[in-house]
């Protein structure tokens, strides 16, 4: 069964600017550098990405035009993730 649901990327940025209060263009800058960050990871024989969120947020906050706290960066990428979930596109490994 395939999953044809297409995610709306506006109706992400204003859920998450209403859960972290950020700036939307910073959120879209986050989005943007964990897209690539998550790119550039291996995957592993099961075909899966296993991201370290405290490495993940490090890089995010290491780019110049990210102006933005650990927290808030760790704030957007929880919104998303509920964002996600809620709507069937992610889910946690145990």
């Amino acid at each position: 069964m395939s999953n044809n649901k297409q995610l709306n990327e506006q109706e992400l940025i204003r859920f998450i600017a209403e859960k972290s209060n950020a700036d939307e263009k910073q959120i879209q800058l986050v989005l943007k550098y964990e897209k690539a960050y998550i790119l550039k990871a291996e995957e592993n024989a099961k075909g899966e990405v296993d991201i370290d969120s405290d490495d993940l947020i490090d890089h995010i906050l290491s780019r110049p035009d990210v102006k933005l706290t650990e927290l808030a960066v760790d704030t957007i990428l929880e919104a998303e993730m509920d964002y996600l979930m809620k709507h069937g596109f992610a889910g946690y490994i145990d």
